[in-house]
């Protein structure tokens, strides 16, 4: 009896696929060309620094400007990041035929190689080949997402709402003591809310914290979803939370430590970073607000100096950065900047436990949600 061998279904393109084969394909193209033509094959690529990003006071985001950094293969200084640059491209194109996506570093050992009769590697560390991705991305204006890679997922959500993450219908208020995994692609065309019963969402930084509040069902007292970014969130829990704003249409509150680098990850979340400048519109949640730690935090809840670390002179020099940003020239907010600075210590959301080990679930955030304590 014949055994008929069973061929793997062609992956079915999408038209985002398309388009961004389109783009790849253009990249070798104009390159080919300029060979042809005798020319020097060049990539010209939006420069990520602080001079060409601005902040737009409409939209309330970072934007990355258009200067643009040429990549030349004829050029000592860029040939090696040139020729990365069309190994990275090569690998997403390959990865989007056939409808496979892989993680970021598996991409750094799929395009490392020792070139044939050298001792040359293509890349030595992964620290290499991820800021070419990232240049791809901006250099042929298509999302990571797009070229089928991501990141390794970090974060956690629990509370009111029901998720369909590929097809499977997952409820975030029976996920136990542990929470939900973010995904690292959160794009609705694989991940879609389903019913939400939720009045706001709580982020807050740490992991211990999140589980502190999902042991005394916080979320449940009080008809929330809790998440937590696990520290400065990954690209999949910053647009995780940027679809919830815009779909759940409820209130964001965000907890972080009262210092200069949890005033950044706020602001990360809020306007977006410098580095992912070009994503802002995708990930930045202009209206989410700040409840604390606040500087003021300390009278207000009767803390003790238990709960106080002394500001180290780099603090002191980063809150004096942050104080001149643009998104923080509010007055509310150089009053909260100049208190931090006046006291002179910052205090970790973990210092809470010093009064009570659920002074934070029972009093702390409860009493910052009722006097409408915080700030946009």
């Amino acid at each position: 009896m014949a055994v008929t061998k069973k061929t793997a279904a062609k992956p079915v393109a999408t038209a985002a696929d398309v388009k961004t084969l389109k783009k790849i394909e253009q990249l070798a193209t104009e390159s080919l060309k300029a060979v042809s033509k005798g020319d020097t094959p060049s990539i010209a690529i939006r420069q990520r620094t602080l001079s060409n990003v601005s902040f737009n006071t409409k939209k309330k985001i970072i934007e990355l400007g258009d200067k643009t950094q040429s990549r030349e293969f004829f050029n000592i200084n860029m040939a090696r990041k040139f020729m990365q640059t069309f190994l990275v491209a090569n690998g997403c194109k390959t990865l989007i035929q056939e409808g496979k996506t892989i993680s970021i570093r598996q991409m750094f050992y799929m395009t490392k190689h020792t070139l044939k009769g050298t001792n040359e590697n293509t890349f030595e560390d992964q620290s290499e080949s991820d800021p070419i991705i990232e240049d791809l991305e901006v250099g042929i204006d298509a999302l990571r997402e797009e070229l089928h890679l991501f990141a390794n997922r970090r974060g956690l959500v629990v509370g009111r709402l029901i998720v369909n993450d590929a097809g499977d219908e997952i409820d975030l208020a029976k996920m136990g003591r542990g929470g939900w995994g973010i995904p690292s692609i959160c794009e609705d065309d694989s991940l879609k809310f389903v019913r939400n019963t939720a009045e706001f969402i709580l982020l807050v930084e740490k992991q211990a914290i999140f589980h502190r509040l999902n042991e005394d069902r916080f979320w449940e007292k009080h008809k929330c979803i809790m998440m937590t970014s696990e520290g400065q969130a990954a690209r999949g829990a910053r647009r995780l939370l940027q679809r919830m704003s815009k779909e759940l249409k409820i209130p964001i509150y965000v907890l972080v430590d009262n210092d200069p680098w949890g005033l950044y990850i706020y602001s990360v979340l809020k306007q977006g970073s410098i580095n992912l400048a070009y994503e802002s519109m995708r990930m930045a949640v202009p209206d989410i607000r700040f409840l604390g730690m606040s500087a003021f935090d300390y009278k207000k809840f009767g803390l003790t100096s238990a709960a106080t670390i002394k500001l180290s002179k780099e603090d002191i020099t980063r809150a004096e950065q942050m104080r001149a940003y643009p998104w923080f020239k509010d007055k509310k907010w150089q009053r909260e900047i100049q208190g931090l600075l006046d006291n002179q210590f910052k205090m970790e959301v973990d210092a809470l436990l010093t009064k009570s080990i659920s002074f934070i679930t029972e009093e702390y955030i409860p009493k910052k949600l009722a006097d409408r304590d915080y700030l946009q």
